[in-house]
């Protein structure tokens, strides 16, 4: 009995190994409490979420960044939350990347997307910023758009509400319900890409929020 434990310890253990890349996790928000329930803040709040929920103590750190170190499902990570603007977050990104030596493909940003309906996932290895000037600002200081990004879908304004007023607004309480989901699938996707890699996580959660009839649905099945 203990033989096959061992092995199966073995074997977990190696399956770690080989996803053990991802190191520096980055959410991106704007700081300051007047933004922390804005659009624009998904990227904070997930990664507020998740460290939450592994004990993971935020603490200011030179270069305009709050950080927390320690480990999620047996790796040791990094997580990043610049204290800049969000235009500016690359410098914050770049230094901490550097900090702790972290190569870029090493890296995942986690954002809010204008281009995703509410709540919905999108993990991609690699990519350009999709005009959101956050990510253009850490593929600017970083030099390279090579390294995973996880959008969360924040859907667009209806009428001709400017994209820039909208984001700083805060979510409706209807809309609460899927943010607060979409967090919970956020953290859960990280830490996938952490004992699985990055492939895996997209199969698991690259697929649309079900709708709150499937969702009523379900838990009647």
């Amino acid at each position: 009995m203990s033989s096959s434990l061992d092995s199966c310890h073995q074997l977990e253990a190696a399956t770690l190994d080989k996803v053990d890349s991802l190191r520096l996790v980055v959410g991106l928000g704007n700081p300051g409490s007047e933004y922390a329930n804005n659009r624009h803040n998904l990227g904070f709040r997930v990664l507020d979420a998740l460290a939450d929920k592994h004990g993971l103590p935020f603490k200011r750190h030179k270069g305009k960044v709050r950080v927390a170190q320690g480990e999620i499902d047996g790796q040791d990570v990094i997580l990043a939350k610049p204290q800049t603007f969000m235009n500016l977050s690359g410098g914050a990104v770049s230094r901490v990347r550097r900090r702790f030596d972290v190569a870029p493909e090493d890296i995942l940003v986690v954002y809010d997307d204008l281009d995703l309906p509410l709540g919905r996932l999108r993990l991609r290895p690699e990519g350009g910023s999709g005009g959101h000037r956050g990510m253009r600002s850490v593929i600017d200081r970083l030099g390279t758009h090579s390294f995973a990004r996880l959008r969360i879908g924040i859907d667009r304004p209806s009428g001709r509400m400017d994209p820039a007023d909208y984001v700083l607004q805060a979510f409706s309480v209807d809309e609460e319900a899927v943010v607060a989901e979409a967090v919970r699938q956020a953290v859960a996707a990280i830490e996938c890409c952490l004992r699985e890699g990055i492939v895996a996580a997209m199969d698991r959660f690259n697929r649309p929020t079900p709708s709150a009839e499937e969702q009523c649905q379900e838990a009647q099945a």
